[in-house]
C-alpha cells in the first residue's frame, strides 16, 4: 500500500494539513485586508459626511446674514424716507424765506443740496432692498412666505446670550475636526491619543460670553501665535499596519496629523476672535447710540434756533447731516454686531446648544457620533 493511502496515512495527512492550513492563511488575510479596506472607506464616507454638514451649516449662516442684511437695508430705506421727508420741508421753509428776503440763495441751495443727497441715497437702498431679497429667495430655493414677522434691527434681540463656562469639548462636533478626525482614522490613528495631545481642554467663556482667561491664554499678546504645546504620551498611530513602512504611508499620515493640529488651531482662534468681537461690539454698540442720542438734542436745538432766526439755515443742515450720518452707522454696526454673532456660531460648529426631545441644554458632552 502505497504510503499516501496506509493507515497511518501520514503522507495523506500532512498534504491535507498543508492544504487547510493554507486556505485557511489566505483567508484571515483576505478577510483582514477587506474589513481594513471597509474601515478605511467608511472613514472617508465619514470625512465627506462632515464635509457637507459644514456646508449645511455655511447655508444657515448665509441666510441668517442674507435675512439679516436684508432687514438692515429696509431700516436704512426707511430712516432715508424720514430724513427726505425732513430735508424737503427744510427746502420749503428756505424757499419761503428766500421769496420774503430773509434767507440767501445761496441758504436755498445749500438746501436743495441736502435734498438731492437724500434722493439718491432713498434710490441706493430701494435697489439694495430689492437685490437682497433675491439673494435670501435664492439661498432658501423658495419664495419668502407672505406672513414673514416684521423685524427690527436694533429693537430686539435676535440671538440668545451664550452661558459662562462653556468647555472647549464643544468644538469637537466642528465638522472640519470630525473631518479631519475621521481622516486620522482612515490612516489607522488613535483618534483618543490624536485629542489627548492636540486639543486642549478648557473653559471658552467667562461671565456675560466673554472668553476665558484660558482660550486668552492660548495665543501669544499682539502676534497671536498658538502657545498651546502638545504633548504626545502614546502613539497616535497604531502599530502593526503594514503601510507603515512605506515612506508615502509616513508622509500621508503626517500630513493628516498637521492638517489635524490645523483644524484645531483655526477652531480656537476663530472662537477667541468671535467671543472678542462680542465684548468690543457692545461697547461700540452703546457709544454709538449715546452718539445718536447726543446728535438728536443737537437738532432739536438747532431747528428751534433757525426757526426764531437765531442761527442760519447752515446750522440747521449740519445738525439735519449730522443726525442721518449717525443713524445709518448705528444701523450698519448693529448689523456688524449680528454678523460677528453667526460667525461665532458657524465657530462653535453650528451653535452652543444641543437639542435633545422638547428641551434644549448646553453641550458639555461629546458629540453624539462616537469616534473611538
Amino acid at each position: 500500500m502505497p504510503a499516501d493511502q496506509s493507515q497511518t496515512g501520514q503522507a495523506g495527512i500532512t498534504s491535507s494539513y498543508s492544504a487547510t492550513l493554507g486556505i485557511s492563511s489566505y483567508e484571515l488575510d483576505l478577510f483582514g485586508r477587506v474589513r481594513s479596506l471597509s474601515e478605511q472607506a467608511l472613514e472617508t464616507y465619514f470625512s465627506s459626511e462632515e464635509a457637507r454638514r459644514s456646508t449645511q451649516i455655511s447655508l444657515v449662516a448665509s441666510v441668517a446674514n442674507a435675512y439679516m442684511t436684508w432687514q438692515a437695508d429696509k431700516e436704512l430705506l426707511k430712516l432715508t424716507q424720514d430724513t427726505l421727508k425732513t430735508y424737503e420741508e427744510s427746502y420749503r421753509l428756505t424757499s419761503r424765506s428766500n421769496e420774503v428776503g430773509v434767507s440767501s440763495a445761496l441758504d436755498l441751495s445749500q438746501s436743495r443740496t441736502a435734498v438731492e443727497s437724500a434722493r439718491a441715497k432713498l434710490a441706493q437702498y430701494e435697489r439694495l432692498v430689492a437685490q437682497d431679497q433675491n439673494s435670501l429667495v435664492l439661498l432658501l430655493g423658495t419664495s419668502l412666505p407672505d406672513n414673514l414677522p416684521a423685524s427690527h434691527l436694533l429693537d430686539s434681540d435676535m440671538l440668545t446670550e451664550m452661558p459662562a463656562g462653556l468647555p472647549s469639548d464643544l468644538l469637537q462636533r466642528r465638522p472640519d475636526i470630525l473631518e479631519a478626525e475621521h481622516t486620522l482614522k482612515a490612516a489607522n490613528a488613535n483618534i483618543g491619543a490624536a485629542r489627548a495631545a492636540f486639543f486642549p481642554s478648557i473653559s471658552l467663556t467667562a461671565s456675560a460670553g466673554t472668553s476665558s482667561s484660558e482660550l486668552s491664554g492660548l495665543f501669544k499678546g499682539g502676534s497671536g501665535a498658538w502657545l498651546f504645546q502638545p504633548s504626545i504620551n502614546i502613539p497616535i498611530f497604531n502599530a502593526g499596519n503594514l503601510r507603515a513602512s512605506l515612506d508615502y504611508s509616513k508622509i500621508q499620515k503626517e500630513i493628516s496629523v498637521a492638517n489635524y493640529e490645523k483644524a484645531i488651531q483655526t477652531a480656537f482662534q476663530e472662537v477667541s476672535d468671535g467671543l472678542a468681537s462680542r465684548k468690543t461690539y457692545d461697547e461700540q454698540l452703546q457709544a454709538q447710540r449715546d452718539f445718536v442720542a447726543a446728535n438728536q438734542d443737537y437738532y432739536r436745538l438747532a431747528e428751534r434756533r433757525y426757526r426764531i432766526g437765531i442761527d442760519s439755515n447752515l446750522t440747521f443742515l449740519d445738525a439735519q447731516r449730522s443726525l442721518f450720518s449717525a443713524q445709518q452707522t448705528l444701523i450698519t454696526d448693529r448689523l456688524s454686531q449680528l454678523t460677528s454673532e453667526v460667525n461665532l456660531y458657524k465657530a462653535l460648529g453650528g451653535g452652543w446648544y444641543e437639542r435633545t426631545g422638547q428641551t434644549e441644554t448646553i453641550s458639555k458632552e461629546k458629540p453624539s457620533v462616537q469616534l473611538f
